[in-house]
């Protein structure tokens, strides 16, 4: 409290306090909490359109059971991916009703994703959209495995009145001041990982389907999981260990499965332009150290006599990979490229190599990030990077 009060320029005597009291050390500012890295990142790279692109292709596989299609997005951030899909789901399943459920814990990704819906309830009616906050274990089912914390479960339920976007979007935008009751966070003294402060489970469909919709929309404890699709689009840190991601994302996803369904992962793969920036500021660095082949090795022993439930086989590479780029004009790439253009190009490689802010001052200081940045843009006539996929799908009983 003494640190804000300094910076808020309140007195002398919180100085005093401040450079008498023993200094408290926080834990670090993780690199996807940065909110400028993450809209410069998605405003100039077209990565969430690619991931999208890619998750449609999957559609094609499926054949959904009533009374609904059921989606599960395992990290909606905001909604440019899950928004993208659901326009293709309906032009695929135009009549099918839609169960979309989107695990999120950020109260500003919840705010900015559910701007993209009022068009989705519109086109697509029989539309019912579930989003939580609940860990990967827990959000497929709507319900929190402590007894606690299910008591205190905030279940908030929205019936959409009217015929058009305009009236469903300012019925979102009035639920905007209420959300940061459920979507409350602390950070993790250990981890500095942003904590849940209640378990929440936010229900949205339009009132003059409910009745049809009575069926699909989910009610407290009663949420058996059962997904035709999920979509885990860059869920976790790269550098964490493949027995950690098999464990506490890959298996809970997987368990949730309906007979045939898929789950796609997207996660980042390196050897590419971004990679090379990194490589002339920190040569060795290897953001991408557990690849496809090593994730899908961690699940099948975490899944143990379950694995036989699932094909697990890692596609190669023509299959698995994707490229997407960096939004540039022609022009802009020449013997000499502009300084707006070179720090667009700077922030998507640290943030898609994922540095941490504590290592950059060393760079940033001496300006060789700048000419890093620009010589790897200068050589390939622009900036791309590539994404690894791997598909899961529960076998046919």
């Amino acid at each position: 409290m003494a640190r804000a009060a300094i910076e808020r320029g309140e007195g002398r005597l919180e100085r005093a306090a401040e450079t008498q009291a023993p200094r408290i050390e926080t834990p670090p500012f993780r690199f996807y909490d940065n909110r400028q890295k993450y809209l410069a990142f998605v405003n100039t790279c077209n990565e969430k359109a690619a991931v999208a692109a890619r998750a449609t292709q999957e559609l094609g596989q499926l054949h959904p059971k009533p009374p609904s299609f059921r989606l599960f997005d395992a990290g909606m951030g905001d909604a440019s991916v899950l928004a993208r899909v659901m326009r293709s789901m309906h032009r695929q399943f135009p009549t099918v009703p839609l169960l979309v459920v989107a695990k999120e814990i950020s109260l500003e990704d919840v705010r900015l994703g559910l701007e993209r819906m009022a068009d989705r309830f519109f086109e697509h009616p029989h539309t019912v959209l579930v989003i939580t906050n609940l860990n990967y274990s827990e959000a497929p089912r709507l319900m929190p495995r402590d007894i606690r914390l299910a008591a205190a479960l905030h279940w908030q339920q929205v019936r959409l009145k009217g015929h058009s976007a305009h009236e469903y979007e300012e019925q979102i935008e009035a639920l905007f001041p209420s959300l940061s009751h459920g979507w409350q966070t602390k950070p993790s003294p250990q981890t500095g990982n942003p904590v849940l402060v209640r378990p929440s489970v936010l229900v949205i469909y339009r009132e003059d389907h409910q009745f049809l919709l009575d069926s699909v929309i989910p009610k407290p404890g009663q949420t058996s999981g059962n997904y035709d699709l999920i979509v885990a689009s860059q869920p976790w840190r790269a550098r964490t260990s493949a027995t950690f991601k098999a464990q506490k994302v890959l298996a809970p996803l997987v368990r949730s499965l309906a007979p045939g369904g898929r789950l796609l992962t997207v996660q980042s793969h390196g050897n590419d332009p971004g990679l090379e920036i990194i490589h002339k500021l920190w040569p060795g660095e290897n953001p991408f150290a557990v690849d496809r082949h090593q994730l899908l090795k961690a699940l099948k022993l975490e899944l143990g006599r379950e694995a036989r439930d699932f094909n697990l086989a890692a596609p190669a590479d023509e299959k698995s990979l994707f490229r997407y780029d960096m939004h540039t004009l022609p022009s802009e790439i020449g013997d000499r490229i502009g300084t707006s253009t070179l720090f667009a190009a700077w922030n998507a490689a640290i943030y898609v190599n994922q540095i941490e802010d504590e290592r950059l001052d060393a760079v940033v200081t001496t300006g060789t990030y700048l000419e890093a940045t620009q010589s790897v843009l200068q050589k390939h006539g622009g900036l791309w990077f590539n994404d690894e996929t791997f598909v899961v799908s529960r076998r046919q009983h």
